[in-house]
């Protein structure tokens, strides 16, 4: 197994942040678990041998590679580099467009001029976070240059510092459809990958936080494994960080990397921003790196 040695980078524009909470609770056992194993508690050793067999049998078919519909990653040989620095650049947002794309460059160029060769956007970095602003801000990706100026920067940045860019997200416009899209450039300048936000986050907490992304955004269907000059890389949005599933797979796909550009709330965010960066990573052994606006 190959090991890789990661450094961060932080400055006034490139910066981590992080909030740990702790909470002491107790919980059921959860109503997934519940569903998929409906089985009353047996005390005889013969039923418990019987439904540990039927446990097993289930898991392994839950979590076969053909069920799990994930295209492997392009059989290459693993990249020389074992040690880099990753930019991710904290990103304020604002409701002009041109500012926030001159803004998010500037922070790219900074990451670079640091030693960083690998940088990282947040979530939605060119729009404001509302469903109102989605079809105003939306690009159609694959119509080129002058349909997208957003991606077609990170291609420019890319290719001139000689770079890889996880391009956090920006909403994409595809057809009738709007989906929040995260684009992966390579040192070429080419776009290496494609992944749409697969869960969608809808919340309503009386009083505090109310939002639904599903009234305007469609969900992604596919997984992205993308092999990077920097290593392989799974690549999630957000959300998609709840569900370890997704993570079970990049990294059965032999992900050195897992990449969540995120644009996590104040009300529930805290709560669960490092604890589900942590637990991913115990769970697969796999280095996370997460980004999130401000």
């Amino acid at each position: 197994m190959r090991s890789i040695s990661l450094s961060f980078l932080s400055s006034s524009s490139l910066s981590i942040r992080s909030s740990v909470v702790t909470r002491s609770t107790s919980i059921a056992s959860p109503p997934l678990l519940r569903r998929h194993f409906p089985i009353q508690q047996q005390t005889n050793r013969r039923n418990l041998v019987k439904l540990n067999s039927s446990v097993r049998t289930i898991m392994a078919s839950s979590f076969s590679p053909e069920k799990a519909r994930v295209p492997p990653a392009v059989d290459l040989p693993l990249p020389p580099i074992s040690k880099f620095k990753i930019g991710l650049c904290q990103l304020s947002v604002t409701a002009d467009k041109e500012r926030n794309i001159a803004h998010a460059r500037l922070a790219i160029e900074e990451a670079a001029e640091k030693g960083a060769k690998l940088v990282v956007l947040p979530e939605i970095w060119n729009s404001p976070y509302a469903n109102e602003s989605f079809p105003v801000y939306a690009e159609d990706i694959d119509a080129g240059v002058d349909s997208s100026p957003s991606t077609a920067m990170l291609s420019e940045v890319a290719r001139s510092l000689k770079i890889t860019i996880v391009g956090g997200s920006i909403p994409e416009r595809c057809g009738d459809k709007l989906y929040n899209t995260c684009c992966v450039f390579d040192t070429d300048g080419k776009l290496k990958a494609k992944h749409r936000k697969i869960h969608l986050f809808d919340i309503n907490i009386p009083g505090k936080i109310t939002f639904e992304e599903s009234k305007t955004l469609t969900a992604g269907e596919t997984p992205t494994v993308v092999d990077t000059d920097v290593g392989r890389i799974g690549i999630g949005i957000c959300y998609d960080i709840r569900f370890q599933e997704l993570a079970m797979l990049y990294a059965a796909r032999g992900a050195h990397l897992l990449c969540y550009p995120g644009a996590f709330n104040m009300t529930t965010g805290p709560l669960h921003w490092e604890l589900l960066q942590r637990a991913r990573a115990v769970d697969n052994q796999v280095c996370y790196k997460l980004m999130y606006f401000l």
